[in-house]
């Protein structure tokens, strides 16, 4: 049996918005896009990739999956997503290696530090 990782879902209120923002601040392409969903990838032909998908419910909890980073350069790339619309989010993380953000809709992802070698 294969299994082959085709996308995360993330439920949007604004699909298109939300997932035009991540193609930009990841520099990936859009590879569908309608009223109800948008979706991006690597490369057109690159998985896995991210379809933002419409929910008009509001969010009720904190989100149970997020996703993290590992730049060359942290404070750059934190610098570069707040100049991009993120925001830095305290949930209690303390002090640590990695930075907490959020993108527009408040979903929250970590931006880490160097990996050890």
């Amino acid at each position: 049996m294969t299994l082959e990782w085709e996308q995360v879902i993330v439920h949007s209120a604004d699909p298109a918005a939300l997932g035009q923002w991540w193609a930009e601040a990841l520099g990936w392409v859009v590879v569908y896009s309608s009223d109800d969903e948008f979706e991006i990838r690597p490369a057109p032909d690159r998985l896995p990739g991210l379809d933002f998908v419409r929910l008009d419910e509001p969010r009720k909890a904190k989100s149970r999956l997020h996703l993290d980073f590992r730049p060359d350069d942290q404070a750059a790339e934190v610098a570069r997503l707040e100049a991009h619309g993120a925001k830095r989010v305290d949930i209690g993380q303390g002090d640590q290696s990695w930075v907490v953000m959020s993108d527009p809709e408040g979903n929250e992802f970590c931006v880490l530090g160097r990996r050890s070698q």
